[in-house]
């Protein structure tokens, strides 16, 4: 009997894997950006939005049944998803479902990341999956999902963490693994104030990348022990995992460049610094995110735009983009844009100078505006003249000045009710 094809075992198992992305959370760190979005709804890259790149993983995998778990300020969200992603064929078992909170097992909104996916057991119980692959909607990274589940099922695990290599400093944001020489999980620990480091690399510690690959019958079964427990906050991190590494088979898989073998590219876009870092890093010559990669594009809702245009050449103001991406819509009219990062339809108007500015959708800056080193929210109107990122203090008295001296900007903090709620 000869071998059976590792890559067609793959994706054999890949199309009987359901997908269930955790796309509920605010994301608090983000502060005002997300007042009126959940976190995965965020807009990331120029033309995305931060769901894309899980949603993305998914179908370049070979994973084509997907459930979206969504709770808090979901609208934008599911519209997206609704617009961009209906390109998926039911009658070849494939599809994304949006499963919002809706209280289908007991009075309650969810409680967890393990309580959103048990409030779900009965959609889950009829797509019948082998495997179920459980992932945070919130993160921007590029993954082939294919090889963590067949290391997943050939290993014999219970459970598989992904896991990726971070400072040890930053690690105390995230769950943090310890392992032994054959990758099974030994310590769990969800944010702790001091993260165990890797041996002999001192400076760096193993987190989980909020991935999880679990056989579906023993995820059903532990689901309900914990729905079960009083004294259980129903989350993977604080909850599930440390229970299972004492009894069960759990194993790690290392996130890392296939090309290289170093650690991958994949960034926790939780914060405004790191959310501004992330964006502006798109801009270099070869960023380590990759969105000119047609080998794994990144798939999004697009708007039906012109392309971008920069207008007037004179001597006094000169329309211009430098070291910079500029998005579909968008209008440089006489103004001066360095490395900074343009989502679409935004108007730049004449004299305006920008200097790392990351400027979401539809946001119009007007005449003689001085603006740097700042993240600009979507549908913004910066009256003529406006200067940020000149006088921290005067900054921090009308917007929101990060750690990192990032200056956020929202429509409310100019006065400008784009959300009515009265």
């Amino acid at each position: 009997m000869s071998t059976p094809d590792p890559q067609r075992y793959d994706r054999r198992l890949n199309r009987s894997t359901l997908a269930l992305i955790l796309a509920g959370g605010r994301g608090s760190r983000l502060r005002q950006l997300t007042l009126w979005r959940a976190k995965p709804a965020v807009p990331f890259g120029g033309k995305f939005r931060i769901i894309d790149f899980p949603l993305s993983n998914c179908v370049n995998s070979g994973i084509r049944m997907i459930g979206v778990l969504t709770q808090y300020k979901a609208h934008s969200l599911i519209k997206h998803i609704q617009q961009g992603w209906g390109f998926l064929r039911g009658e070849f078992k494939e599809f994304i479902e949006l499963l919002p909170a809706q209280q289908r097992i007991q009075d309650s909104w969810y409680s967890g990341t393990a309580d959103a996916v048990y409030q779900n057991l009965d959609i889950i119980r009829t797509h019948k999956p082998d495997h179920v692959l459980i992932l945070a909607g919130d993160h921007v990274y590029k993954m082939d999902y294919g090889p963590m589940i067949a290391q997943h099922a050939e290993s014999g695990a219970d459970m598989t963490v992904g896991c990726i290599e971070v400072p040890l400093q930053g690690a105390k944001a995230f769950g943090v693994l310890s392992v032994d020489t054959k990758g099974r999980v030994t310590e769990f620990d969800e944010k702790p104030s001091e993260p165990n480091p890797i041996p002999g690399m001192p400076d760096r510690a193993l987190a989980s990348m909020g991935i999880y690959v679990f056989n579906t019958a023993f995820l059903y079964e532990q689901l309900i022990k914990d729905a079960d427990s009083t004294y259980s906050t129903h989350d993977f991190g604080h909850d599930i995992i440390p229970l299972l590494i004492k009894k069960y088979r759990v194993h790690s898989y290392p996130f890392r460049d296939s090309h290289h073998g170093q650690a991958a590219y994949w960034r926790d876009v939780g914060t405004i610094d790191s959310f501004w870092q992330a964006n502006l890093e798109l801009i270099g010559v070869l960023p380590e995110l990759n969105l000119y990669d047609d080998d794994w594009p990144i798939w999004t809702y697009q708007e039906q735009l012109p392309p971008a245009k920069f207008i007037f050449d004179d001597d006094d103001r000169r329309g211009m983009a430098l070291d910079s991406m500029v998005s579909g819509g968008c209008l440089i009219s006489g103004a001066t844009v360095r490395h900074s990062l343009l989502f679409s339809d935004v108007r730049v108007n004449s004299h305006a100078v920008l200097q790392d500015v990351v400027v979401l959708p539809n946001v119009k800056i007007g005449r003689h505006s001085r603006i740097s080193k700042a993240v600009i929210d979507k549908w913004c109107e910066l009256p003529e003249g406006t200067v940020i990122g000149e006088d921290p203090k005067h900054d921090a008295e009308r917007f929101y000045v990060s750690p990192g001296g990032v200056v956020l900007v929202t429509p409310e903090m100019l006065g400008q009710e784009v959300h009515h709620v009265r």
